[in-house]
């Protein structure tokens, strides 16, 4: 005959509870909080990202498409447009691959002197997998400067977009 021993499980105590409970909130507010700097820093009209074009067909059609407001998704409070369904599935898929870098801001300005400058979304570099986009306007397009000295930009504008939203 063989026996069973069970043990008697002890209640949480108080001082467990308002653990869980703080470590909860804290979890939540980090995550609120990341939320709330991307919001701040990245390049937005009215939370919304690359001023309506489709993150996903600069990788995909190779070129700069204005998404539809019927085929948009929030983000970590930064919303995107698509151009299509098959984008937007892309990228609900794996939304890191498709953001642009720096928040969206001229990725020149930020490597030359740390700064968030407009782009213009049709300006566009796509650099081992990852998207710049440049400001392009007065007969200023910083994508043939950013061409000229890209590996030096490219380390400048890294750190200088860790300072913006670290």
């Amino acid at each position: 005959m063989t026996t069973m021993i069970f043990r008697q499980r002890k209640p949480a105590t108080l001082k467990n509870r308002i653990l869980m409970i703080a470590l909860l909130l804290l979890s939540g507010f980090g995550f609120a909080q990341s939320e709330s700097k991307r919001s701040v820093h990245f390049n937005l009209e009215q939370k919304l990202a690359i001023q309506g074009y489709d993150p996903v067909a600069y990788f995909k059609q190779n070129k700069a498409l204005k998404g539809k407001k019927e085929l948009s998704v929030s983000h970590q409070g930064v919303v995107y447009n698509f151009s299509s369904a098959a984008n937007k599935e892309a990228f609900l898929k794996s939304p890191a691959a498709y953001e642009p870098q720096y928040g969206g801001w001229c990725a020149f300005a930020m490597g030359d002197y740390g700064k968030k400058v407009e782009i213009d979304p049709e300006t566009f570099k796509i650099v081992d997998g990852k998207l710049y986009l440049f400001y392009n306007a007065y007969f200023n397009n910083t994508l043939k400067s950013w061409n000229k000295d890209e590996d030096r930009l490219k380390k400048k504008a890294d750190a200088n977009w860790n300072k913006i939203i670290n």
